[in-house]
């Protein structure tokens, strides 16, 4: 499937794959997109069942999210890219990784988890959205996407993020949540042998740092970074923090 998607910067420039949260579409890195396509050749998409990008028939598992992304590199003739994921894009990233690394150049793996449990958060979550909908969820999604003192300061950040969360398909959110339900790589994170950067934020309630810490100790030469202030959306909360970190090691 190839899922919708937005590329700006430079034809002959290096590619980079900018991959999401669970209930965000391609606009959360509308903070970075600026700054990277001054640099990169940056690719932007939807994953699927979120924005813009197809539904399909469930049920998802981590591969089926990352061919999309294969699939999309294919339509852009890229045969290699940098990789920088949030959340469930860090882990589409880490599946790149470990099963087609003669695709990912350098991996920037955001707020994410090489396994994300209990399972039971994410069927119940999953339940929840099929008979309520997302916006039934959004309130709560924010409140793990920024700190208490970012929303309280920035209500309309806050706002846009509830509405985008709110604006998602029921099912694609659904069968996301699966996807992170079912996952787990943590065993085979020493495969990867891309450059790999670590970002975490230290008040992150979805994926604390010593998610980002399991990361770290299983892919060899992996670099931990801790943003504190920081909640699960660290690139919407330190943008400029975060856009500093992501050129700083695709440039090295």
């Amino acid at each position: 499937m190839i899922p919708h998607h937005v590329v700006t910067g430079r034809e002959d420039a290096p590619a980079l794959v900018l991959s999401n949260s669970l209930g965000a579409t391609l606009a959360m890195w509308d903070p970075q997109a600026e700054a990277l396509a001054g640099r990169f050749r940056l690719v932007r998409y939807d994953t699927r069942g979120h924005g813009e990008s197809a539904v399909p028939p469930g049920p998802y598992d981590i591969a089926d999210v990352a061919q999309d992304l294969l699939d999309l590199l294919d339509h852009l003739g890229i045969e290699r890219a940098h990789v920088a994921g949030l959340s469930l894009g860090g882990m589409t990233g880490m599946w790149l990784g470990i099963h087609a690394p003669e695709r990912l150049d350098r991996l920037v793996a955001l707020c994410t988890s090489g396994k994300l449990g209990p399972p039971e958060t994410w069927s119940e979550r999953a339940r929840t959205v099929r008979a309520e909908g997302t916006a039934a969820v959004a309130e709560a999604g924010v409140g793990r996407w920024l700190t208490e003192r970012f929303r309280a300061e920035h209500p309309d950040t806050a706002e846009w993020l509830r509405a985008m969360i709110a604006a998602q398909p029921d099912e694609g959110y659904a069968e996301c949540c699966g996807v992170i339900e079912r996952m787990d790589q943590l065993a085979e994170l020493p495969s990867i042998k891309a450059a790999t950067l670590v970002i975490a934020g230290a008040q992150d309630p979805a994926t604390p740092p010593e998610h980002a810490e399991r990361i770290v100790a299983g892919i060899p030469d992996a670099r931990l970074e801790v943003l504190d202030p920081a909640a699960h959306l660290a690139n919407v909360e330190r943008p400029e923090a975060v856009t500093r970190l992501i050129l700083e090691h695709l440039e090295a």
